[in-house]
């Protein structure tokens, strides 16, 4: 299986975010640094959700059928 790859700039502020938490937003929509427009579950960014939110680079996989298998932090 080819895994393929997308790197994403991302800010989201913790007042933001809290939306989330509240069932109001289940996905984020950005522009990788290759240009394309990515839309995934905001959930798996859980993981890296600071006090002050979300900043940081970060590498999403996802499969040649477009699934979502890991993130990571850069």
């Amino acid at each position: 299986m080819t895994t393929q790859s997308l790197t994403v700039d991302i800010y989201i502020s913790a007042e933001d975010y809290l939306q989330h938490y509240q069932g109001a937003v289940h996905t984020v929509s950005c522009v990788s640094r290759e240009g394309k427009r990515v839309q995934f579950p905001s959930r798996i960014l859980q993981p890296f959700v600071r006090r002050e939110g979300i900043k940081g680079t970060f590498v999403i996989h996802f499969d040649k059928n477009h699934k979502f298998e890991r993130i990571e932090a850069i």
